[in-house]
């Protein structure tokens, strides 16, 4: 295979510099080329900072995924997680460990590497939230992996906690629930089928039934919505699984909740199972008052009340879902590592 201009190391960051270049620069007085950007926030606000660790065979598959999509979804998962906060975006970090192979041009009819199509999703995405690229680093690695490091702002105090939860509060969730896990179902049989390849996910067709695991939409609008208003009391992304997810935050706030089975917004050819379990939909899950006025849509997104937060007695489980046949115990089976 023939190599992009630049080749090597100093070439691929200098690519890199300048394709990030093109995006605002907003709080980011420096950005790449020093050994640390500076970034100054604004009077009156505190930095929210998280961190999301993307690894192939594990979060993504090569031969499943296009390019652009890991892109995407490396930093929607960052975003998602300052959308819980009710945080601003203000710039990213990139650790980016790739085969020397993904760096290279992949044929002298497709010159663009996978490298360089990776930074078509992840840059798009960031220009969208207008989230400059400040500065990261790459190597050579056996393994492909991007770890992003994400900064966002948030009023002094106003940041939303998994641990303000009280008894009596409401428990509400923006969007569809089960979407990414019905999606990576369905993409797991596209993929078994003989001559299929990541490049026939661009089909519209395809993709629109792919879209809730493909392009997650980080909830960063409705998170601010929430913080501006001080309406909810707690909150979380929903990355894991609604019954994970909600488990931290009845952890965090001592609480119990009471989850309402016939409430849950399924989304269109999920089941309650990847509703419930799945991860991956990077919605918020977050409580208010019962006297808070909460809309029936915030920023274009549906909002669902789902539940109620209750009052934990000792040696009960945290969470109980209400169906037909009355209350049984929602255990928490979304994702977790090392199990």
């Amino acid at each position: 295979m023939e190599p992009e201009a630049g080749f090597g190391e100093l070439g691929l960051l200098r690519q890199l510099r300048e394709r990030a270049a093109k995006a605002g620069r907003g709080e980011l007085r420096l950005g790449i080329g020093d050994d640390c950007a500076l970034i100054r926030p604004r009077a009156g606000e505190e930095l929210a900072v998280t961190t999301d660790l993307s690894i192939a065979g594990r979060h993504f598959r090569l031969d499943w995924h296009p390019p652009e999509v890991i892109g995407y979804r490396a930093l929607a998962r960052g975003l998602s997680d300052l959308a819980a906060m009710g945080a601003r975006p203000v710039a990213a970090l990139l650790s980016l460990g790739l085969p020397r192979e993904l760096t290279q041009a992949r044929s002298r009819t497709n010159p663009a590497s996978w490298m360089s199509l990776f930074l078509d999703g992840l840059l798009g995405l960031a220009n969208e939230h207008k989230t400059p690229l400040a500065g990261g680093d790459l190597a050579e690695s056996p393994l492909a992996l991007a770890d992003i490091v994400l900064m966002g702002a948030v009023r002094r105090g106003r940041a939303l906690l998994r641990s303000g939860a009280r008894p009596g509060d409401l428990i509400y969730v923006t969007g569809a629930l089960g979407g990414a896990a019905a999606g990576l179902e369905r993409l797991e049989k596209l993929a078994a089928k003989r001559g299929f390849r990541p490049e026939k996910l661009r089909t519209a067709k395809i993709a629109a039934g792919l879209a809730a695991h493909l392009e997650p939409k980080p909830r960063i609008a409705q998170g601010l919505w929430l913080a501006r208003r001080g309406t909810a009391t707690a909150a979380i992304d929903l990355s894991d699984g609604l019954s994970t997810d909600l488990d931290h935050i009845c952890e965090e706030s001592g609480v119990g909740a009471e989850i309402e089975a016939a409430r849950l917004p399924i989304h269109a050819g999920a089941s309650l199972e990847q509703a419930l379990n799945g991860g991956e939909d990077y919605e918020l899950l977050f409580a208010a008052r019962p006297a808070a006025r909460i809309p029936r849509a915030i920023e274009g997104a549906a909002v669902t009340r789902i539940g109620r937060v209750v009052k934990r007695s000792k040696g009960q489980r945290a969470a109980v879902l209400m169906t037909e046949r009355g209350a049984e115990p929602l255990v928490a089976r979304g994702w977790e590592h090392f199990v």
